[in-house]
């Protein structure tokens, strides 16, 4: 060996191994290097520490640690010195964590211990570098990071972290916008740079953003399409929706929040006929016949409850006016003759003589019944008809139905504000979209991202030719919450299992889910397990900090200790995407660029001039 070799490794030396205990290492340091910082060819080394990373030779491998700890070994050899304990042996307390091979690859997890008497290092730059190069030969790297420790440059890679499920943790303020933003930021600007044209044709970006923060123009992308819905007024974006995206089964059910086994069979018959009569050439005066016959068999019936019944639903489905703007009272013209039990017109009783039906107010208001070019409302018109069908045929109870329908209509507005059926646009204008929740009510906000999200995946698993689609939902806690008192038990179940199938299986479709919370524990437990790659930002509540240590099983108890004392844009990155966890500075980006996320500071608000 070299004297340079030799002085250099003289330079780097720490300490030799004084123990092994089953997994874990005793390092006893040399007494000349208790300085806080070393020299080393030009570079300024930060001396052993807690927290740091300690190369152990043994032959021709480096095992790499961790120091999870330090002690003093007193040394009574020299019973003058009044404190023996401080200036006695520093010990380090060390877990392996990965080793390097021959070539120079670094890998995670323990292949061999070491012996007593192994000399131990400090990692230089380079070691560092290769301790934390998580990109492959030929792999794409985004240059987001720098190592907490160290303050060197970590780049993530691509494939491994943007084709996996990512989930970024942390509270109010401890720069989780900051994080997904940055990542999606340099995910699209690196990869356009290789090759923009395929990147806008294979791969799909959807951010469902519940406060507005990734709506303004440079934000991850400046090309992106933002739809900024409102349900407080008709001003707002509309997503274009086809009838068929709309009027699905699965989709009626979640708007009107069905029940499994009575509503949703109902549900289901009245599509069914929904979609015979507009197949039809002439559908509008199809449904009438359909209400003609209907209102001849009302008219004829004997039981007055029932009739009435039938009636009020009628009322519902025909137009209050006639052309002209006169009110219509459809049974202005009908007694009910108890004696008989039977409907009377004039001098004509309608059940012996079915020809004066044709004459009644009711029936000849039929005429004027047109669809009203809204798709909700006009499958409320099919579902009244639907239930006129089943009461008449005893298939079906009003206190049963009835709420489905009041449902769809309550929903009614606050969809046509959201969704415009009459569109036939391409809800992807650009391979980037937002869609802004802001300004949308609480309800609307749990139901727009179930529908869309439901929609997009089931579009993609039929349609799936090699792209990509991520899915970014920011303040996920709001959609994917275990709890809510503000909805059914199966709504609520129906809500979680299609994201939870989004999660467990979407990846061999090439759906891939990125979500970002500031409460974990709120969050299915299912979802949080799914993840392959977590950020972790500075959590304090005890049961979110419970959720990740069960969910995130490759954490060390130091690093798991360090997360509630994190500084605001320093973060936990752990997962398959790297060998082992690793404490990052996330970089911030530009102004322009930052999510609107900024807490506002009084200093800054009183400082303008009057």
């Amino acid at each position: 060996m070299s004297d340079v070799r030799l002085q250099k490794e003289a330079v780097l030396r720490v300490g030799e191994v004084s123990g092994v205990t089953g997994r874990r290492i005793l390092v006893t340091v040399d007494r000349d290097k208790n300085l806080s910082e070393l020299f080393y060819d030009g570079d300024l080394l930060r001396n052993i520490a807690v927290g740091s990373y300690i190369d152990i030779r043994k032959g021709f491998v480096s095992l790499i640690g961790k120091v999870d700890g330090e002690n003093a070994n007193p040394d009574f050899s020299r019973l003058e010195d009044p404190e023996p304990m401080v200036r006695g042996c520093r010990v380090l307390s060390i877990s392996l964590v990965g080793f390097i091979d021959r070539k120079g690859h670094f890998f995670g997890g323990t292949k061999e211990l070491p012996l007593v008497g192994n000399e131990a290092f400090l990692l230089t730059r380079d070691r560092v570098l290769q301790v934390h190069n998580l990109i492959a030969e030929d792999g794409i790297a985004l240059h987001i990071a720098t190592s907490e420790y160290e303050g060197y440059d970590i780049a993530l890679p691509v494939d491994g972290l943007m084709n996996s499920h990512i989930a970024i943790f942390g509270n109010t303020g401890s720069g989780k916008s900051n994080t997904l933003a940055t990542l999606y930021q340099h995910f699209v600007t690196e990869l356009r740079a290789i090759n923009a044209e395929a990147f806008n044709e294979n791969c799909r970006i959807v951010v469902l953003d519940f406060n507005g923060e990734y709506a303004h123009t440079d934000c991850i992308a400046s090309d992106k399409t933002v739809y900024n819905l409102s349900t407080r007024n008709d001003q707002g974006d509309k997503i274009p929706l086809s009838n068929a995206g709309l009027l699905d089964i699965e989709m009626l059910s979640i708007i009107s929040d069905a029940t499994e086994k009575t509503q949703k069979p109902f549900l289901r018959r009245a599509l069914s006929q929904y979609e015979r009569v507009m197949e039809g050439n002439d559908p509008t005066e199809h449904l009438r016949n359909m209400i003609r016959q209907q209102v001849t068999q009302i008219l004829r019936m004997s039981d007055k409850v029932r009739a009435d019944l039938l009636f009020d639903y009628l009322r519902q489905l025909l137009p209050e006016q006639d052309p002209a703007g006169n009110v219509v009272e459809i049974a202005m013209d009908l007694e009910w003759h108890n004696n008989t039990s039977q409907f009377r017109c004039g001098q004509h009783w309608l059940r012996d003589d079915p020809a004066a039906i044709l004459n009644t107010v009711v029936y000849q208001h039929v005429a004027n019944f047109a669809f009203a070019d809204d798709i909700i409302e006009d499958f409320v018109a099919f579902s009244y008809v639907q239930l006129i069908y089943d009461v008449l045929a005893n298939r079906a109870q009003n206190e049963h139905i009835a709420p489905v329908i009041n449902k769809l209509r309550s929903k009614q507005k606050d969809i046509r504000k959201v969704f415009d059926p009459a569109i036939q646009g391409e809800l992807f204008e650009s391979n980037i979209i937002v869609v802004n929740l802001n300004d949308v009510n609480l309800e609307m906000k749990k139901t727009i991202p179930l529908l869309l999200c439901r929609r997009i995946y089931q579009e993609h698993k039929m349609l799936f030719q090699g792209k990509t689609l991520n899915l970014v939902i920011d303040e996920a806690h709001n959609i994917l919450s275990t709890e809510s008192s503000r909805e059914t038990e199966g709504w609520k179940d129906y809500r979680l299992e299609t994201f939870e199938e989004i999660i467990k299986e979407g990846r061999k479709f090439g759906v891939f889910v990125t979500i970002a919370s500031q409460r974990p524990n709120d969050i299915s437990a299912t979802i949080t397990s799914q993840a392959h790659n977590y950020f972790i930002h500075r959590l304090i509540n005890q049961k979110d900090l419970q959720s990740i240590a069960s969910a995130v099983s490759y954490i060390d108890e130091l690093t798991e200790e360090s997360i509630p004392t994190l500084p605001t844009g320093t973060c936990i990155f752990s997962g398959m995407a790297g060998q082992m966890p690793l404490k990052l500075n996330i970089k911030a980006l530009e102004h322009h660029l930052q999510p609107k996320s900024t807490t506002l500071r009084f200093a800054s608000l009183l400082s303008h001039d009057d």
